[in-house]
């Protein structure tokens, strides 16, 4: 009982502190660009938000920012972005165009990023006005801290069949040890 009050308040710590420090990857492609960078001036200060400071290298980054209409032959690069990136990892949707292609309603255009990586927010708009990225980015912290991202229920659901998998395994098998 004590390790699980111990590991829940720890958990609960390192959700807290993922809240507050997001490393955001840009990923602009079009016209929305505009309004994400004066998003990042002093005028409407994100830094209070933790998520000041951009990563050039999805390495390093925790949150990936779609912003802008997406093609067809960068949706694998897409991929690969977000691939590279380490768990836990969240994905904003910045824009109609990045949300569900916009009025470019043609071969070319990937139609949503949602079609090649999952999206945990979405913001609608063309282009969205920088309260209502504020709104999104206050909507990831609470899923952040109450652990609901995309990632973390797949990591967790993964958990889950291992746990059962092993579970069965110590069952079915004769002399294993759980």
């Amino acid at each position: 009982m004590g390790l699980e009050f111990t590991t829940g308040r720890l958990a609960d710590a390192v959700a807290w502190a993922r809240k507050f420090s997001l490393f955001q990857y840009p990923f602009a492609t079009a016209c929305c660009a505009m309004e994400f960078m004066s998003l990042w001036g002093p005028r409407y200060d994100v830094a209070r938000f933790g998520a000041e400071f951009p990563r050039f290298s999805p390495r390093q980054a925790d949150l990936l920012m779609v912003v802008g209409t997406v093609t067809e032959r960068q949706a694998p690069v897409l991929k690969r972005i977000y691939e590279q990136m380490c768990e836990p990892k969240w994905v904003v949707s910045f824009g109609v165009c990045a949300s569900s292609g916009g009025f470019y309603q043609n071969y070319s255009v990937t139609p949503g990023i949602d079609h090649v990586i999952p999206v945990d927010v979405y913001i609608p708009g063309c282009p969205p006005r920088p309260e209502q990225v504020l709104d999104a980015l206050i909507m990831l912290q609470d899923r952040i801290q109450s652990r609901q991202g995309w990632s973390e229920r797949m990591y967790e659901l993964d958990q889950r069949k291992q746990r059962e998998a092993q579970g069965v395994d110590a069952v079915t098998k004769p002399g294993a040890v759980r």
